[in-house]
């Protein structure tokens, strides 16, 4: 992999974000000294604009937990892009990489675990999870039964939802 920064210098790539919105970000104080510009990744390092090297401990914000780089799985992940990039599983639908993989965590999963729900992040899991209860309470005309215990500062997510569950008072104060 090259070593070299990305084609804009740094000033420029912070010219081009300005306009954006970052998560958990005092915005006042990045328009003052502007974003790490992260410009390349292998293994679990990265490299910002400016070749310093970091160590990528949050794994891309936890979701590169396989490092970055791996050719397999990009040509995995490109012969499935050519074949079907993506379909929804709504409305009574599958598809065979869902069909397969579910059947695959079921084998490897304990024996009470033989069910599977695909989401898109631990915050849309969150929320899915809470809908499902209320849903099956619901279900089993108990409607009231929708009290869900968690901890103070426990993370569960950004979404309304997810961030309702953990009692993380500054996230509460930022929605």
């Amino acid at each position: 992999m090259s070593t070299q920064p990305a084609r804009n210098s740094t000033r420029e790539w912070q010219a081009l974000d300005r306009a954006h919105i970052h998560p958990f970000t005092d915005h006042a104080a990045l328009h003052k000294i502007g974003p790490r510009v992260i410009a390349r990744a292998e293994g679990t390092h990265l490299w910002d604009s400016e070749g310093e090297r970091l160590l990528d401990a949050f794994a891309g914000l936890w979701c590169v937990n396989v490092g970055y780089g791996r050719k397999t799985i990009a040509e995995a992940a490109y012969k499935q892009l050519l074949e079907l990039p993506y379909y929804n599983t709504f409305f009574k639908t599958t598809h065979p990489p869902a069909a397969e993989l579910s059947r695959l965590l079921v084998e490897i999963t304990p024996e009470q675990f033989t069910h599977v729900f695909y989401g898109q992040s631990g915050s849309d899991a969150n929320d899915t999870i809470v809908r499902m209860v209320r849903s099956y309470w619901n279900l089993k005309k108990q409607p009231k039964r929708k009290t869900i215990i968690s901890r103070v500062n426990a993370y569960h997510g950004s979404t309304m939802v997810a961030a309702s569950l953990g009692g993380m008072s500054y996230m509460h104060e930022l929605a």
